[in-house]
């Protein structure tokens, strides 16, 4: 290490130079970042329920929709409906709309002596009172938009867009509200459905991107110079995390990565952990710094990276390994924001080490912050004096502190039995967006926002078949969960019931024969458009879709439901496959709790294992688990009893708990054993340990929390809640170094930590 520093100070020039040219070569990349919000991007690209959703798409002409909601006392009114006419209208000409469902463009299928016809469900708007009411009641027998298009208590009704593949969110979004503006009127009217959603997030992204980075950057700021009272205290850790993050933000750019709502957490995270490297050197740095020492400018500045270089180094390493753990997610972003962090952090760790010594070596010598005074702890600053409290507490009373955490820790597991799963998109806003209001609709009125398709192959006119088609609808719609269901099959019968005997159970069927289904289907295409149906069964007659939508939005009710509905076509030859958003989502929630038991374990046990090689003791490891474990324990259970779930954000927060927290326990640590090897006994080694170490501890952690305080301020509400558990597990982790570790190395006295 020494003769290190000294090569860094011999040429200082070149390592600063180095650190700005490359990150001056990162910065150039940041305006080509393109922003992602589809949630299937959350998951990897073969994955079988993303497979399987873009195969539907493909089959059946693209599945997304927008939705326009009308809501008003009642809608069978001739000024609603005019409205909604005009609405319809003025939406099928917008660019990247394939097909637009509403009462004026879905059939009502009648019998006029003996022949079909075929007519919009509402062909003209009602004049006076018996126009309206002989609307409502075909409204209520028909079977295609009652209860899906307009609500049973005729309160809502919905204009639904089919829309293009590859149709962008932030084009056609716009385009939908423009058209609301352009028809006025009394009724309320809104926009709803998944692109909606993305464009919402995408909008949220930006609006985080410009306000999180500089006010994180402010409070950092504020902080540091909170802690070390001078310039250099502030800028050297200030420029260090502003080019890591530069780096670790050009980097997705460069490699064709896009940034997603995940990814607000990135420069937030280099903010409050970048910084703490560059921390410890300054508090080596005022430590030196003190009147009794007469080092020069250059020594002061290689004692930092001789003194610290290991530790630091280590510190690092783990930080890394533990963001490297998001690797074991299914989730696309969070194994991105695992490799984005490393490198971030790397970048920190070397600018500490080399860049921070380099500069300091120039600057003259500053005024000293701490003095020598050690006898009268009451002269000392706040942060002093509680460190010396805990040392004294500790060293009389070891096993009653280790108890009280330990029983402080039993308590919050309870809550740990509480912590549930969501992955809704709905989770993301508070309970008035206009999102979640939509949303709310839609399930309660017009059947559900999330849905579910079984997709058959074969030769659908074959009545073994459509009969199967029939069946599953019918299944579906007795199923509590399920709000409304459409399958090529309900059209069927509905001709038939028409062309037969609209009273007689008897004709409510599929035909028995192949030629029965074809000629219906002749028939239909006599007196409407053969493309009525495109989104129910494919061109070439040889792929079918039932539809379902799942009335409640939450994640426990899809990951219960989905699996009901494979079992129930499971081993069927016809059926080619399940998809839908909501088995996306299903698939989604799967993913967060497999990602989050995978990576806990990783981190842990990397975690360990380089504490392990660095003291050389396999007791070195179990003792830097045990603050970890209390963390975890101390999160989840907290996560049960405030109602926070486990969701795309929050399930990354173990890792990086681990990743940051252990660096508190391996300072200590290294501390405490050159105390005891400079020959302190174990109580003097563990009050100096905390006095010293202690404080650039207590700065780090509190630089962390502090720093994720910004997240508070999100458009997400899993990324708020991500920064307020981030603040607690870190004051945990702070309060498992600094209070249980001492407590733990009096009791234990472990061999690897006495002086030689």
């Amino acid at each position: 290490m020494k003769s290190l520093s000294e090569l860094i100070v011999r040429f200082r020039w070149a390592v600063i130079l180095l650190f700005f040219g490359v990150t001056a070569f990162f910065a150039l990349q940041i305006p080509k970042l393109e922003i992602d919000t589809d949630i299937k991007s959350h998951l990897p690209k073969d994955m079988p329920s993303r497979l399987d959703t873009d195969h539907i798409d493909k089959l059946f002409g693209g599945t997304e929709m927008l939705m326009v909601l009308v809501q008003t006392d009642d809608v069978i009114t001739g000024e609603t409906l005019a409205r909604v006419k005009k609405l319809s209208r003025k939406i099928k000409r917008i660019k990247g709309v394939d097909k637009v469902m509403s009462l004026f463009d879905l059939q009502s299928i009648k019998s006029d002596n003996g022949m079909m016809v075929v007519d919009p469900a509402v062909k003209k708007i009602p004049k006076n009172d018996a126009e309206r009411e002989e609307i409502r009641s075909e409204i209520t027998g028909n079977d295609l938009v009652y209860g899906s298009v307009v609500s049973r208590d005729f309160s809502v009704t919905a204009i639904i867009a089919m829309l293009k593949t590859n149709t962008k969110d932030e084009e056609i979004v716009p385009e939908f509200l423009k058209v609301i503006e352009e028809v006025p009127g009394n009724e309320t009217v809104q926009v709803g459905g998944l692109p909606l959603n993305r464009f919402e997030t995408g909008i949220g992204i930006r609006k985080d991107m410009r306000l999180l980075l500089p006010l994180g950057i402010l409070i950092m700021l504020l902080f540091l110079y909170g802690c070390f009272r001078r310039i250099r205290g502030v800028l050297m850790p200030f420029i260090v995390t502003v080019m890591s993050i530069i780096v670790s933000i050009g980097i997705i750019s460069l490699i064709g990565w896009k940034f997603q709502m995940v990814t607000v957490i990135l420069p937030i995270f280099l903010i409050a952990v970048a910084n703490n490297y560059g921390i410890h050197m300054i508090t080596k740095y005022q430590e030196d710094n003190v009147p009794s020492n007469n080092f020069s400018k250059k020594e002061l500045a290689k004692r930092m990276f001789q003194s610290l270089g290991k530790p630091v180094l280590l510190t690092g390493l783990t930080t890394m390994a533990g963001m490297l753990c998001l690797i074991g997610h299914i989730m696309v972003p969070a194994k991105e924001l695992g490799i984005l962090s490393a490198i971030g952090i790397l970048f920190a760790l070397l600018a500490s080490l080399f860049f921070i010594p380099a500069f300091m070596s120039f600057l003259p010598r500053s005024k000293p912050v701490l003095s020598q005074i050690e006898e009268n702890h009451k002269k000392k600053p706040v942060v002093e004096r509680l460190l010396w409290l805990f040392g004294e507490v500790i060293s009389r009373h070891p096993k009653k502190v280790l108890s009280g955490l330990l029983l402080f820790a039993l308590v919050s597991s309870i809550g740990i039995f509480r912590v549930v799963v969501d992955t809704n998109p709905n989770s993301y806003y508070p309970p008035d967006h206009p999102t979640v209001k939509v949303n709310n609709i839609i399930d309660e009125h017009l059947g559900g926002s999330q849905n579910v398709a079984i997709v058959y192959e074969g030769d659908i006119k074959d009545p073994k078949i459509m009969n199967k088609i029939d069946k599953t609808e019918h299944a579906l719609a007795e199923m509590e969960e399920i709000g409304t269901t459409i399958s090529i099959a309900r059209v069927l019968r509905m001709m038939s019931r028409t062309l037969n005997d609209l009273t007689s159970s008897h004709y409510d069927k599929i035909p028995e024969t192949r030629d029965g289904i074809a000629q219906y289907f002749e028939l239909y295409a006599m007196s409407g458009d053969p493309d009525d149906f495109n989104k129910l069964v494919d061109f070439p007659q040889e792929h079918a879709i039932v539809t379902a939508r799942i009335n409640k939005t939450s994640t426990a009710v899809l990951s219960g439901v989905i699996p009901r509905i494979k079992k129930m076509v499971q081993g069927d030859p016809d059926v080619l496959l399940v998809g839908g958003f909501g088995v996306v989502l299903s698939d989604l929630a799967e993913a967060v709790v497999k990602g989050q038991l995978l990576s806990l374990i990783l981190a842990i046990v990397i975690c360990a294992v380089l504490i392990m090689l660095l003291f050389r003791s396999f007791n070195a490891g179990i003792i830097s688990a045990i603050p970890l474990l209390f963390s975890i324990v101390i999160l989840f259970g907290l996560m049960g009893v405030f109602g926070i779930e486990l969701n795309i954000v929050t399930a990354l927060l173990s890792s990086i708990m681990i990743g940051v927290g252990i660096d508190y326990t391996i300072h200590f640590l290294w501390r405490y054993r050159e105390e005891r090897r400079s020959r302190l006994d174990a109580v003097a080694a563990v009050k100096k340990t905390l006095a010293t170490t202690g404080r650039g501890i207590t700065f780090n952690a509190f630089s962390v929390m502090i720093g994720f305080i910004a997240l508070f301020f999100s458009a997400f509400l899993p990324v708020r809640f991500f920064g307020f558990l981030v603040v607690v597990s870190i004051f945990a982790c702070l309060i498992g170094a600094l209070v249980l570790v001492p407590a733990l190395v009096l009791i234990w006295k472990p061999r690897f930590l006495e002086g030689k």
